[in-house]
């Protein structure tokens, strides 16, 4: 994650990312690169194929909103990536202020356990800080102390769980890399993405492509062992504390298969805990 040329290196990946077709340019002959060259996005965009050589290099580093918008605009950027690629250029402190692990208010955490339905909380890393015995038991991933970037790419498990594996694992990668913003140098992060660019090709693909998402909802399909395929919502709600923290909560819609399947698992979830207690 090096912070060298920020700016460049995201124009780069996304560049590659765009075709011709896509942006109505038609094509002759064998091309040498993939997705659109620096002298289209420079055409496109209103500036000089200079000047863009420039970003890409580092060599300028301070370009205007409206030139960074109007390169957004040639790499159909959404909402989310535009606000992103805004903020490589926005002033830095000069070093990376260490974060200290986010604590989970006490309130939060009573919320959490008393909720009928599988909740989490997770912190910027996409750390989970904590969880409740349902949440745990519908997906291992949600255990306090674990990763969900981690354990998606590397627990087998989450892949024979989830059945839209594939693309969550891309979803995962673009919201911490939404979560973590500018801030490439910090430590936590630094770890994350270094263990994971060592451990999975996947992951290195996916994070070579510097994707953002904007946090939202959706449903998910799992095959879980003890009551098999059912249709979870999972939904995210920012903490407004400036902590960081998040808040996920799972459930099925009423009156289907899976609500039923859910409520299942609610009660071996709470026989096991019974279980626990009386040890």
């Amino acid at each position: 994650m090096s912070d060298d040329n920020r700016l460049g290196v995201y124009l780069r990946a996304r560049r590659e990312l765009v075709r011709p077709e896509d942006v109505g340019l038609r094509t002759t002959g064998v091309r040498r690169v993939p997705g659109l060259r620096r002298e289209e996005v420079a055409l496109l965009a209103g500036v000089s194929a200079d000047y863009y050589l420039r970003l890409e290099q580092g060599r300028d580093r301070n370009p205007s909103p409206q030139v960074l918008e109007a390169l957004a605009q040639v790499l159909q950027l959404d909402e989310a990536a535009t606000t992103y690629l805004l903020g490589l250029v926005a002033p830095r402190p000069r070093s990376a202020r260490r974060r200290r692990r986010a604590q989970v208010p006490p309130a939060l955490a009573q919320l959490v356990d008393v909720m009928g339905v599988p909740a989490v909380v997770e912190d910027r890393y996409l750390d989970v800080v904590a969880a409740n015995t349902l949440g745990q038991q519908l997906d291992p991933s949600l255990t306090p102390g674990e990763n969900r970037l981690r354990s998606f790419f590397l627990d087998p498990a989450m892949q024979a769980l989830h059945d839209d594996w594939e693309g969550l694992c891309e979803t995962l990668v673009a919201a911490f890399r939404t979560s973590v913003g500018s801030e490439t140098d910090d430590p936590r992060a630094v770890e994350i993405v270094g263990e994971l660019s060592l451990a999975s090709e996947r992951f290195r693909r996916l994070w070579a492509r510097h994707d953002v998402k904007a946090l939202a909802g959706s449903a998910m399909i799992l095959d879980h062992p003890q009551v098999g395929l059912l249709t979870v919502f999972r939904h995210k709600f920012p903490l407004s504390d400036g902590s960081g923290l998040i808040l996920g909560t799972y459930h099925a819609e009423p009156g289907t298969e899976s609500a039923e399947k859910l409520a299942l698992l609610g009660s071996l979830s709470s026989t096991e805990a019974a279980r626990l207690n009386q040890r």
